[in-house]
């Protein structure tokens, strides 16, 4: 079966950068699966795997918009440290999440810290970098109904409910 439009993937990957290895999948000795064409992966890479199969080796840069968007100076903001479970131990460099006001997190670098407020980066860890994949696709499989209802792989290597 080819990586198409519903369907899920289960894969091996090795993602890298200009500066070297950032993350592999091998790490954890647990391959990912991904529902496919229902952005719950970056563009480039879900582009480059469609038509391929089980066994297949895909090599592929992504560039930065078809990835994680080029950076945005304009996103860093100043934000008081009570919003940051961990505002004590934060130091410029590092990527924590950020409580938001309506319930959710958002992923943010920090720039610097002050007494009583942290200046943060919004852009993605990954902005503006051309990023480079080497996947081996373990196997492919039609998606259930309740998978592409839900817009995410079921059971394991997915969400139980």
């Amino acid at each position: 079966m080819q990586i198409a439009k519903d369907t899920v993937v289960s894969m091996h990957y090795t993602l890298s950068d200009e500066t070297g290895e950032i993350e592999s999948s091998r790490n954890t000795a647990q391959p990912i699966e991904a529902l496919i064409g229902h952005g719950g992966m970056i563009p480039g890479l879900e582009n480059a795997l469609m038509g391929h199969t089980t066994g297949d080796q895909v090599e592929v840069d992504v560039v930065p918009a078809e990835a994680y968007g080029e950076r945005d100076e304009g996103q860093v903001q100043r934000v008081p440290k009570k919003y940051f479970r961990d505002g004590a131990r934060l130091k410029p460099g590092v990527i924590t999440a950020l409580a938001m006001k309506d319930g959710g997190q958002r992923t943010v670098t920090v720039i610097k810290v002050g007494s009583s407020v942290v200046d943060v980066d919004l852009n993605h860890p990954l902005a503006g970098k051309t990023l480079h994949f080497a996947v081996e696709i373990l196997a492919v499989r039609e998606a259930s109904a309740e998978e592409i209802a839900h817009r995410h792989v079921h059971g394991p290597g997915g969400v139980e409910h």
